[in-house]
């Protein structure tokens, strides 16, 4: 009886000792990676993570009134840029428009933006825009002089101060 015990038992270590050069292969499924969108940075470095769209970027300004400021990060379609140096864009909100100005005139954009998309990061806050200022807005985005002459009154509008700009490579 002792001796099928022994005999079990160095069986049992030479099983457990047996050098294996059998190499399992793991197999990993590699789903094909999708290129991050390459943009132009214009300002200070931002980044697109955490931009919100046009329609929950309406949302926050429907919230603030003349006087508030928030900090934000959207992204949206170039309506229009200032054609006399690219100081200034509109984006778009759908029904309504951001108008972008650019942190202490610091840098511009491109004037052949219009319908790209770009993603600004800075701050909103809505403003009441005096008649002077809307006509001289008027000119660098290169209105006739009858639209410019039209414009009689002061307009609240959605207005951001971007320190950051993102626009794609592919514009």
């Amino acid at each position: 009886m002792k001796t099928f015990l022994y005999i079990g038992l160095a069986l049992t270590v030479m099983v457990g000792c047996k050098n294996t050069n059998e190499s399992q292969e793991s197999v990993v499924a590699e789903a094909p990676l999708e290129a991050a969108p390459s943009y132009e940075s214009y300002g200070d470095v931002i980044t697109a993570e955490g931009a919100l769209n046009s329609q929950a970027m309406t949302e926050l300004y429907a919230a603030l009134t003349p006087g508030d400021t928030v900090d934000a990060k959207f992204s949206g379609a170039v309506n229009s840029v200032c054609q006399m140096k690219g100081c200034w864009m509109r984006l778009d909100l759908g029904d309504n428009e951001s108008f972008v100005k650019f942190k202490d005139y610091a840098f511009f954009v491109p004037k052949d933006l219009s319908q790209t998309d770009a993603i600004v990061a800075g701050k909103a806050f809505v403003a009441l825009t005096t008649v002077e200022d809307l006509k001289h807005f008027a000119e660098d985005a290169g209105k006739d002089q009858s639209e410019i002459d039209a414009i009689t009154q002061p307009e609240l509008s959605y207005s951001f101060l971007a320190h950051g700009v993102l626009i794609p490579e592919s514009h």
